[in-house]
């Protein structure tokens, strides 16, 4: 399985971001594909996840009702929709996908086999 992730940038505060991930390879065996960040300096964290089999969404408390993941029909694209962004939204962006991933290791990047290159979110003023 190959992952590229692609839409970052540089926007202001309050602006909209899109990105992608674009997935190749056996991406119809994945159970969860989802989103994660990491700011300089700080570790990787979970922001959002897609759950294949019962098609549910699971959000990093911080981003609940501003950003927003889905899967294109034929489950080979990912995006996050990002809204209302806020400063502390910076950091380089990274979709994952795991083949196997239960329930209880969504939010953990343990939980993913699979990992894009990161794309830049920049949000300053």
């Amino acid at each position: 399985v190959q992952l590229q992730a692609f839409g970052g940038g540089l926007v202001q505060p309050g602006g909209s971001l899109r990105l992608s991930c674009a997935a190749s390879g056996r991406t119809f065996r994945n159970s969860a594909m989802g989103w994660f960040r990491q700011a300089p300096g700080k570790e990787r964290e979970f922001v959002a996840a897609f759950r294949r089999g019962d098609r549910s969404t699971v959000y990093e408390d911080s981003v609940k009702g501003r950003f927003t993941i889905s899967v294109d029909n034929a489950k080979t694209t990912l995006y996050l929709q990002m809204n209302q962004l806020k400063p502390e939204d910076t950091a380089a962006y990274y979709c994952a996908q795991g083949m196997r991933t239960i329930a209880s290791m969504t939010r953990n990047r343990a939980g993913y086999d699979y990992w894009g290159q990161g794309t830049q979110v920049t949000v300053s003023s």
